[in-house]
């Protein structure tokens, strides 16, 4: 961990964009001050994703995230990771157009120390984050797969299976560019079309089951760490078998309570 944090460089927008063609980027979610310090002198950005409506709310998707819901977890983040760069999802329904995307966002800042908020869309997209952009809010698009669109797309469908949706998705990207954004997020985008999409743009793409060739990648940290046992995605590598090892150390907690090892002399005041 000394070296990891020794070699750490603290994140600021100017860097990420430098980060284009020189390494890749590493994202990864937090949604509390606990996982945010673990994760600090490691990651190049920490997502306070809507995500922790499945993963910790228990929600069947991320539709009913809340803008209250987003700060208070956001400002756990920042309290655990002052110094890093943390992006905040805009929750569905807070971005329905540009005075209530501002609005919003604003809102986010006042209240939190994020860097950045997230939006997803594509072209249809392009005029709020203009409009954010414009008034010092800083803004990572997200093109693809979106989760906030699963009712009206009728599922969790990959995208760019055929040259019409690869050319809309190079045009989503372009277009969220041109708008002001620092960097996309690409999620479950056939990875040869990912990697078309991140040479046509000029800011850096994060990748999530979206292959290799795009400028960084972003998990979900209670997938990456085995703990989410309802689903695995194709795209998520186990890198700890949490679910397990938590489960194992909880039984042991139960035993030792149960045959009186615990707490030991040592254990007592």
């Amino acid at each position: 961990m000394s070296i990891i944090k020794e070699n750490f460089e603290k994140m600021n927008i100017t860097k990420i964009k430098n980060a284009k063609n020189i390494r890749k980027l590493t994202v990864i979610t937090a949604y509390d001050a606990l996982f945010a310090n673990l994760f600090k002198n490691i990651a190049d950005i920490i997502l306070v994703g809507d995500s922790l409506n499945m993963s910790f709310a228990g929600k069947n998707d991320t539709l009913s995230a809340t803008l209250d819901q987003m700060i208070y977890h956001t400002k756990a983040v920042c309290n655990g990771a002052k110094e890093a760069f943390v992006v905040v999802d805009m929750p569905f329904g807070t971005y329905i157009n540009k005075d209530e995307a501002l609005k919003n966002a604003s809102k986010v800042y006042a209240k939190t120390n994020a860097a950045a908020v997230k939006i997803e869309g594509g072209e249809d997209r392009a005029d709020i984050v203009e409009h954010l952009t414009k008034n010092s809010i800083a803004v990572m698009g997200h093109i693809g797969l979106m989760p906030q669109y699963v009712r009206s797309e009728g599922g969790y469908k990959v995208r760019g299976k055929d040259k019409h949706d690869a050319q809309q998705l190079i045009k989503d990207a372009l277009a969220i560019e041109k708008a002001g954004a620092f960097s996309i997020v690409i999620e479950g985008v056939m990875s040869d079309v990912a990697k078309e999409i991140s040479e046509a743009v000029n800011i850096p793409t994060i990748g999530i089951g979206a292959g290799k060739d795009t400028d960084g990648q972003v998990l979900v940290w209670s997938d990456m760490l085995g703990l989410f046992e309802d689903f695995k995605p194709k795209f998520v590598r186990d890198y700890l078998d949490g679910a397990n090892l938590v489960k194992d150390a909880v039984k042991q907690y139960r035993s030792d309570v149960q045959n009186g090892s615990f707490p030991s002399k040592e254990e007592e005041y």
